[in-house]
């Protein structure tokens, strides 16, 4: 009898709970919550859809019931009694109705998007288990909000005690929210931030199989290098280590070749990113990086990394008769750390072209080294800034490859804002092309007839959510999705307010998890197309990038 009634009392607790959402909360998470499952810029796995979706439903379900509030707070007169049965009737079948088809095209919506990016299709992208993960999460977040908004409201009844009611409910509103603030970023924030910290930063002090102290005297890294071995991260010792040898190079090219220039300096390599830059310089200076032809100052991504298809293809293309140098500012994902402190590129790319480039301009003109910039993701953001405008009037360097620039990019954002009219935002085309050109996929700098004295090349493939989210994404609809799209965008990709901001930022941390060539994996045959219109390598054929591709196997990934 007892357990009878402990049942009964459970299934009018649950009865309760549901009758206590709000009709119209519900509506809009329906919705929300079917945006969600459409196509975005890159294919997702169903638990990463599912808790996307979950958070849609949580977001949608609280802007229903806001704007249910507004409504009632502008004491608009309500539909006639006798039409609500109908009108919720209605809203209900059309929102079953649509949760029902967007979960039957889940699947074809997937693979249609997984064939632009030659993946092989899937069987199913398991829309039932997306919509339980989503209804438990997004049930969760819903029910986490109802538990402030109820500590709000005790906040308020409190104060009512003390002050006018108005008062009462600002004041609650504001303590709550400054109490929820200081939780969520002193305390939530900071400790998943200290975990990741924790754990990228181990990652950094691990040493890759196979890589090894180099044992040459003119090797950065080497017991006679002013660059301690051990102060090295592990994306450095990578970048140390791989890459070809002169040997290798005169095999591909059937001429004589030399032993290409890296140098590399850790953050735990100095106290400061000015006594890094400094001593990348010295070490450089030290190798002989200065003598070469073609000296690139590089900026890596967030954790480091530099990419073997961009540094592995400018040394083939001359030779070896190059100088790569680079000083590592974070062991945080791009993706992280530009929420964190996107500053951090900024500066150290500044300070490392500051140093190389006092050392560069007072060497003869007609014997120094030809000057390049470079940078991937984060590294790009930082580089496209580290050349100051007195330093470009005064001795400017000779160009620049700058792929998968994020977002913040400022000057990407402004040759973006002000391109040619014909031309579409994934692909701009600036004015006459002299001074700076885009390229994605397929080869398009030999488009403009004619370069000017320094030359510039933006990589970036439409499906890469760290060049094309934006905060902007919640309220309006990308220039990237107006006229023809991308030709790794999915036709299916439609904007819809929130959702689409969501469904983008919650591609960025999935932006590699793509082939090659897609995403925010970018593939070495774009930077050879760039690396070939900016620098201009003698005897370099297609033949020869098409030899390349074939033997070349990249040493390490991101």
């Amino acid at each position: 009898m007892g357990r009878r009634l402990q049942m009964n009392r459970l299934r009018q607790a649950a009865v309760s709970l549901a009758r206590s959402f709000s009709f119209v909360g519900l509506v809009f998470a329906g919705f929300f919550f079917a945006a969600s499952v459409t196509p975005s810029l890159l294919p997702r796995p169903f638990i990463f859809q599912g808790l996307l979706s979950g958070f849609a439903i949580a977001v949608g379900y609280g802007i229903g019931v806001g704007l249910l509030h507004v409504y009632e707070f502008l004491e608009i007169p309500p539909p006639a009694t006798r039409w609500q049965p109908g009108l919720r009737w209605t809203a209900g079948i059309a929102v079953v109705v649509v949760f029902l088809y967007f979960l039957r095209q889940m699947t074809y919506w997937q693979n249609s998007q997984r064939e632009l990016m030659e993946m092989p299709p899937v069987e199913s992208v398991y829309p039932t288990s997306t919509a339980v993960v989503a209804l438990v999460f997004g049930g969760s977040l819903v029910l986490c909000a109802r538990g402030i908004a109820y500590l709000r409201r005790l906040v308020a009844r409190q104060l009512k005690r003390v002050v006018p009611r108005r008062v009462a409910h600002g004041l609650s509103v504001t303590f709550v929210g400054l109490m929820l603030f200081f939780i969520g970023n002193g305390v939530i924030a900071r400790g998943l931030l200290t975990v990741a910290d924790a754990f990228f930063q181990q990652a950094d002090g691990l040493v890759d199989e196979g890589v090894a102290q180099p044992v040459e005297p003119l090797r950065c890294g080497s017991p006679n290098s002013l660059v301690d071995w051990n102060s090295i991260g592990r994306r450095g010792k990578d970048f140390l280590v791989e890459g070809p040898t002169g040997e290798e190079l005169e095999k591909f090219s059937g001429r004589e070749s030399r032993q290409p220039i890296r140098v590399y300096v850790g953050m735990r390599s100095a106290d400061t990113r000015q006594d890094q830059a400094r001593l990348a310089v010295d070490e450089l200076i030290r190798v002989g990086g200065f003598e070469r032809s073609v000296l690139v100052v590089a900026t890596p991504t967030g954790t480091g990394w530099l990419d073997p298809g961009a540094v592995d293809t400018v040394e083939y293309l001359h030779g070896g008769d190059t100088a790569i140098v680079s000083i590592q500012y974070s062991y945080l994902p791009s993706w992280i750390t530009i929420l964190v402190d996107p500053k951090r590129s900024i500066e150290s790319a500044a300070y490392l072209f500051e140093a190389v480039h006092e050392h560069w301009k007072t060497l003869p003109p007609e014997s120094r080294p030809k000057l390049y910039l470079h940078g991937l993701s984060l590294g790009s953001l930082g580089s496209e800034v580290s050349a100051p405008w007195y330093a470009i009037l005064e001795a400017p360097p000779h160009g620049a490859v700058w792929s998968g620039p994020p977002f913040p990019s400022s000057h990407w954002a402004y040759v973006t804002r002000t391109r040619n009219h014909d031309s579409p935002a994934w692909l701009p085309r600036y004015r006459d092309g002299s001074i700076v050109r885009f390229t994605a996929q397929q080869n398009t700098l030999d488009e403009a007839p004619r370069w000017g004295p320094m030359r510039t090349v933006y990589i970036q493939y439409a499906s890469d959510p760290m060049v094309f989210f934006s905060p902007s994404l919640m309220y309006k609809r990308p220039e990237w999705l107006t006229g023809k799209r991308g030709p790794d965008v999915s036709s299916h990709l439609e904007w819809y307010p929130v959702v689409t901001f969501l469904k983008v930022a919650f591609d960025l941390p999935m932006a590699i998890a793509v082939p090659n060539g897609y995403g925010h994996n970018y593939a070495a045959r774009n930077y050879i197309d760039a690396w070939v219109a900016v620098t201009q390598p003698s005897g370099w054929t297609a033949e020869d990038t098409e030899r390349f591709l074939e033997s070349w196997t990249p040493a390490s990934g991101p």
